[in-house]
């Protein structure tokens, strides 16, 4: 009678010989990246795949002790109480293997062991680099607890997902207070009058504010966060107490202020000088500069103030006549480019009555003897033309001067300071200065540095001139880190007038109390990311029309100044008057 088909077998092969189930086990057990064997309940290997005869060494045949020792040890538990052993591992030579040993039951009888082995390499990687991002988010935690400064972090919608210690302290709340709450509904309920977070929201950019939180005054920053498709996932505002880095940097200047009167043994002229804040000296060229200038005082030789334009050279001459025993007379301060050529001689000496067309009836003294027993002052005395280069000359020599339209001399008691920004050596050399005369001035020199020359000196001038202005105009201004970095980094041509005008220039002009990056004039920025003052700036950020026609004025009249030497002959070459070209470069802090 034919066999009744198998109905729960309904496989290809269910009509197929032993050889065709053999080949299709063989295969099955081939395909899989796993290494597969069995042994019977004696240890003997029965069969095994390709991955366990390739990667472990199985041969079937053998007992399981000589080729995996340490699966035997489990293989034999198993054989013993018919329990599965998992996660069991296998070493051989730099992989790895996950081994699991399970009982194979015939009709409820044991007869034999299974064991699978899987490469756990990539499970390894995949654990390390688990750990990798757990640690990760560890020390991300650690620094944002840690942080000094406040915290805010919020989703694309203005929701609160976390707030540090530094946030609670600063704005006097606990994390559970606002953490899952919406900025809107925090400002509606009045905890925050305004919040940079929903401004961020709104812009789309990072956004600068100055809050007041009780006592405090923090300067608060929000800064957007984007995904790969521009959506805007995460807001995170940075506070910080303005009051305290106020009080820590009072502090420092204070501490420093007390190093360097020990360090540098600074009198009490120069200290005066320092809290005064006429000038500050952080640095020691421009210490060594005042301690010259403190020096020289006491006596009545001749000095030359050497410096850039803008340095300080007439706040040198001044602190030599107030601490000169000659303090209680005068100073007469003489701009040797501002006085036209054919005046120059009648305004030093005087002249008679009569001496030329115009003069006064009675004559008139020059300034050198209005200075009589004081000091005069000869400001770019390299703008001297070469006639009245001698007239200073047999000054120096004798101490007697001969009025325009005059015969006889008379003798007075002055002491000349003389200062300028351009190298007299090399002028001697071209012809343009008289080589007796430059060694009669050079007795004393004093070299004022530039700022470049003083670093340390541009952040308490800034400090001090931003607060100075700030008050005398009654107007509040702060600057932003980004701000005090580009101002840092700026190389000020026209150095402390030019700084002090760019203080005056941004509390007047700004329209909020805090000064960024972005309120500074183009040129700084400019120059303190290319590192090279006057760069061109880039397309992309276009001078306004009256920037571009300042910087074109002052550059051409920088240029002037260095071909020409005097007002006159630069007004002459750009075809305007002297009294323009002494009004503009007084406007743009040209000496």
């Amino acid at each position: 009678m034919p066999q009744e088909p198998d109905r729960v077998a309904d496989t290809p092969l269910k009509n197929k010989g032993n050889s065709d189930m053999d080949a299709f086990n063989s295969s099955m057990l081939n395909s899989t990246t796993n290494g597969v064997l069995a042994t019977d309940t004696a240890g003997i290997t029965l069969l095994a795949n390709k991955v366990a005869i390739r990667s472990l060494g199985v041969v079937p045949g053998l007992h399981l002790r000589e080729v995996v020792p340490e699966l035997w040890i489990h293989a034999e538990q198993t054989i013993a109480d018919g329990v599965a052993r998992r996660s069991l591992f296998v070493k051989r030579g730099e992989i790895t293997y996950l081994a699991t040993v399970s009982p194979i039951q015939v009709k409820k009888n044991l007869a034999g062991i299974l064991c699978v082995l899987t490469d756990s390499t990539e499970l390894e990687v995949t654990a390390k680099k688990l750990r990798f991002f757990q640690e990760l988010a560890w020390e991300q935690d650690a620094i944002i607890n840690s942080s000094s400064d406040g915290l805010w972090i919020s989703d694309g919608d203005g929701n609160v997902l976390r707030i540090n210690p530094a946030s609670e302290r600063l704005n006097d709340i606990k994390a559970d207070e606002v953490v899952g709450h919406n900025m809107r509904d925090l400002v509606a309920a009045g905890l925050f009058d305004r919040s940079v977070t929903l401004d961020v929201i709104q812009t789309r950019a990072t956004v600068n504010i100055v809050q007041t939180r009780g006592k405090r005054n923090l300067m608060v920053t929000g800064n957007p966060v984007f995904d790969d498709a521009g959506n805007l996932i995460r807001v995170v505002a940075n506070e910080r107490d303005l009051t305290e880095i106020d009080e820590l940097q009072r502090e420092l200047e204070e501490q420093q202020l007390i190093k360097d009167r020990f360090r540098n043994q600074i009198l009490e002229m120069q200290l005066e000088e320092l809290e005064s804040r006429r000038i500050i000296a952080k640095s020691p060229p421009m210490v060594k500069a005042l301690r010259q200038a403190q020096k020289v005082s006491t006596v009545d030789s001749t000095v030359l103030i050497l410096g850039e334009s803008g340095v300080g050279k007439g706040l040198i001459a001044d602190i030599i006549h107030k601490y000169s025993s000659r303090s209680e007379k005068p100073m007469i301060k003489i701009n040797c480019g501002a006085i036209p050529e054919s005046l120059i001689e009648a305004e030093l000496f005087g002249y008679e009555k009569g001496a030329f067309t115009g003069a006064q009836a009675t004559g008139k003294p020059g300034h050198f003897e209005m200075a009589d027993m004081g000091i005069i002052f000869l400001d770019e005395i390299a703008e001297l033309p070469f006639s009245s280069q001698v007239k200073i000359l047999r000054f120096l020599e004798d101490n007697r001067v001969v009025r325009v339209g005059g015969t006889s001399s008379r003798q007075i008691n002055v002491r000349v300071l003389a200062a300028t920004h351009q190298d007299l050596a090399a002028l001697v050399e071209k012809g343009k200065f008289r080589l007796d005369l430059y060694y009669r001035l050079n007795v004393i020199p004093i070299h004022v540095p530039s700022l470049r020359e003083r670093k340390e000196c541009i952040l308490p001038l800034l400090r001090y001139y931003l607060n100075y202005f700030a008050q005398k105009h009654g107007i509040k201004r702060h600057l932003s880190c980004a701000a005090y970095d580009a101002l840092l980094s700026y190389q000020y041509p026209g150095n402390v007038r030019e700084l002090m005008n760019l203080c005056e220039r941004l509390v007047v002009m700004s329209e909020t109390e805090l000064i960024d990056r972005s309120g500074l004039p183009g040129g700084i920025c400019n120059s303190s990311e290319d590192g090279i003052p006057g760069e061109k700036k880039p397309a992309n950020d276009v001078m306004s029309l009256p920037e571009k026609r300042e910087s074109v004025e002052r550059e051409t009249l920088i240029r002037a100044r260095d071909q020409y030497g005097s007002q006159c002959r630069i007004a002459s070459a750009l075809g305007v008057s002297q009294a323009t070209v002494a009004r503009k470069m007084k406007k743009y802090g040209i000496s």
